[in-house]
């Protein structure tokens, strides 16, 4: 037998031993995951189930798993050493759930759990495979309900900008209304645009389906980060739709769209248009990404 081919084999027993530390150091972290923050999925599963504003979470994490899967091969090759970057990270968001756990507090915790999976990637598969696998990674931060004082700071203002500009329209046309507030005053009733209408539940729908779209349609980062961020006017401009056609109705046929299955409806239908929206304008920035 050749030095050449001693060598290959032995660089063969070598990759194979590697292969199997790292996979026994990854069942080790999944044990260690599940046992550490099973409390913290079923609580995420109570806020995705309990609200409709957090229901997409139930996507996120099989979305993540999927595109990760499709990069499967970068986890394979040969040769990529792990990050004891990663190790101290993973320490890091053990001794952060530690603290939220005590402290009770709820958002820290889960984001010590995503950290926990971020850390484990990077220290078992190293630094290169984790930008590589970032997206679906980073994708998980959706699936982390908005704290409830942060989630009312942002309500608040929307729901008088969507109140005020759907009242601007309405009165353009002609229809006798004012507001006060986030409250709108017609001749045959009254209105109140509630923290439903004010988009922000359609803003956290419509960032995820722009980064995900964005990112299998598109290769440029920045038209990326743009089509992400369209989401914002985009929902934003579609609820004060929904609060027009609200009042429109309701003043002209005396109908109320608000409650029951015609407001369901009627949001379907508008969320219809927004993912229009967002084809169109994924549409205009691909011919951009030559």
């Amino acid at each position: 037998m050749t030095t050449n081919e001693i060598t290959t084999n032995r660089n063969i027993s070598m990759g194979g031993k590697s292969a199997g530390a790292r996979l026994g150091l990854l069942a080790l972290f999944c044990c260690a995951f599940v046992a550490a923050f099973l409390p913290v999925i079923t609580g995420l599963v109570q806020a995705w189930s309990g609200s409709e504003d957090y229901s997409h979470g139930f996507l996120i994490a099989p979305l993540s798993a999927f595109i990760l899967w499709q990069k499967r091969e970068v986890f394979s090759r040969p040769g990529s050493a792990g990050s004891l970057g990663g190790l101290a990270l993973v320490v890091l968001s053990l001794a952060a759930y530690l603290f939220a756990h005590v402290a009770g507090i709820a958002t820290l915790a889960a984001l010590s759990m995503v950290a926990f999976l971020w850390g484990t990637v990077m220290y078992l598969f190293g630094f290169r495979v984790y930008c590589q696998a970032l997206f679906p990674l980073a994708l998980l931060l959706f699936m982390i309900p908005i704290p409830a004082q942060i989630y009312a700071a942002l309500t608040i203002p929307l729901q008088l900008i969507v109140s005020k500009l759907a009242v601007g329209l309405a009165a353009a046309t002609g229809i006798p209304v004012y507001r006060e507030g986030n409250v709108i005053h017609l001749a045959r009733g009254t209105f109140e645009v509630v923290q439903a209408c004010s988009g922000l539940r359609s803003i956290m729908a419509l960032l995820t389906l722009g980064a995900v779209l964005g990112y299998f349609s598109l290769r440029s980062n920045f038209l990326r980060a743009t089509l992400f961020v369209s989401g914002i006017p985009i929902a934003v401009a579609v609820n004060i739709l929904r609060v027009f056609v609200l009042v429109v109705v309701f003043h002209y046929l005396n109908i109320d769209l608000a409650e029951g299955t015609a407001h369901t409806v009627l949001g379907l239908a508008l969320f219809v248009v927004s993912f229009g929206l967002f084809l169109l304008i994924r549409k205009g920035l691909s011919l951009c990404d030559r």
